[in-house]
């Protein structure tokens, strides 16, 4: 998922296969007092393998930890998911800078990518020299590449990308005179501007306490998931301050917050935002697809057939998120580990994991199973089908080390304009404030 960078919170869980949480706690225990990372060889011979992820990435949901063990006799598995990758990143900074205390896999945010294969190559298990090998030459032409470093070190596999639609409250819109077929609201949105614009059509006639949509923040969002050079140059050269594009975006998601289309809502932080999902404060957000699971866990049953998805503005592409699955070099089961995230990636279990969480495959053979796939919650959606065209409409975009950084110093001067008042042009030169201040 990603995700927010993607950042799709879920209670924290640990999970331990065929053993107690007791015994969970000694053997974390123990391998801090060993000071290595990951799982070991435990005195009956089977190999304990820990995966330690954030959000949800559907494998613990749908069971596939359990079913891994049954068909791999002699392998248990220790699984933690934090809530939000912002408090899973930085803690992980600090264990691998250390040494200690790291799983045997970790998940990597896709705005993190480029730091890992930029600083910490070393970090890292190059899974050429592994059993997940095999696995490299399956993805879409760009996924691979981000987390190869330049001497060809390949430090992580996708486990899923973030191509865009709008997802809306159909219900809502009907109330305020709007289209609400899927088509015949594309038609009406052919570019941001128009997405805007219906929006304003929106709040003249919406129904009390609902705004268009969600955030400014997430609408920024999604407008430079369009783009493919953001935040850096192709040069590796910090260009958020001097790229029009950025510039643009961030006007016109701020311009939107003034006009009083947002609920003014912070993305994965403010419960208001969990619970609007169902209440109806919001008619429309920009969703990946990784979004699909989560609106539907948010909404619950009494929003089935209340959404539904369609098309960016004009029909463009866009990503939003996505991550891989890496092996810290101190890991003690390279092999296991490597064989599990091959099984994991495979393009089977990214459909499995699509079909259930609405992580779309990153895989081209995944892609191809599930390009035909609707969703009866969504009002039958065609969900493979809008996912796969954003993807193949998609800029093969830039990534640089502290995109995820400069992202979140955007998206909370946007918060600012749209909850405190703030003059845009003070917010975005908070922005590029606080980007100086974090980013060398």
């Amino acid at each position: 998922m990603t995700t927010t960078p993607r950042t799709t919170p879920r209670t924290t869980r640990v999970r331990t296969a065929r053993t107690t949480l007791a015994a969970a706690v000694a053997g974390t225990l123990l391998l801090a007092a060993c000071g290595g990372g990951g799982g070991a060889a435990a005195d009956d011979g089977t190999t304990e393998l820990t995966v330690s992820l954030f959000g949800t990435f559907g494998y613990e949901e749908l069971g596939l930890f359990d079913r891994y063990e049954a068909e791999h006799p002699g392998v248990t598995i220790t699984y933690e998911s934090t809530q939000g990758e912002d408090k899973y990143w930085p803690a992980l900074q600090t264990r691998l800078a250390s040494g200690s205390g790291v799983a045997d896999i970790q998940g990597i945010e896709v705005a993190r990518i480029a730091d890992v294969v930029a600083n910490q190559a070393e970090l890292w298990t190059d899974l050429r020299n592994t059993p997940a090998a095999g696995s490299i030459g399956n993805y879409v032409e760009w996924k691979e590449p981000a987390a190869t470093t330049p001497d060809g070190a390949v430090l992580g596999l996708g486990t899923d990308i973030g191509p865009m639609g709008i997802c809306y409250r159909s219900d809502l819109l009907a109330q305020a005179g709007l289209p609400t077929e899927p088509a015949a609201l594309s038609a009406r949105m052919t570019s941001w501007e128009d997405y805007v614009a219906l929006g304003r059509e929106y709040q003249a006639a919406a129904p009390a306490g609902s705004a268009w949509m969600d955030s400014a923040g997430g609408f920024y969002n999604a407008i430079v998931s369009t783009e493919q050079t953001i935040y850096y140059d192709q040069a590796g050269t910090l260009v958020h301050d001097s790229n029009p594009a950025v510039r643009a975006a961030f006007d016109t998601a701020a311009a939107a917050g003034q006009a009083g289309l947002t609920a003014r809502l912070e993305q994965f932080v403010d419960p208001g935002w969990d619970a609007g999902f169902a209440s109806g404060s919001f008619a429309t957000i920009a969703c990946p697809s990784w979004m699909i699971g989560y609106i539907k866990g948010k909404a619950g049953d009494a929003g089935s057939g209340l959404w539904n998805v369609t098309t960016l503005p004009g029909g463009a592409g866009g990503n939003w998120g996505g991550a891989y699955l890496g092996i810290p070099a101190s890991s003690e089961n390279v092999e296991e580990a490597a064989e599990l995230i091959a099984w994991l990636t495979a393009p089977e279990r990214q459909a499995e994991v699509f079909a259930s969480a609405g992580n779309f495959p990153s895989t081209t053979g995944g892609i191809e199973m599930v390009a035909d796939a609707t969703d009866p919650w969504f009002n039958g959606a065609p969900i493979g089908q809008i996912f796969s065209t954003s993807t193949a409409n998609a800029p093969v975009q830039i990534l640089g080390p502290e995109d995820g950084v400069i992202k979140s110093a955007m998206v909370e001067a946007l918060l600012s304009v749209e909850a405190n008042g703030v003059a845009p042009a003070d917010a975005w030169n908070s922005a590029l404030s606080t980007v100086s201040n974090q980013v060398s």
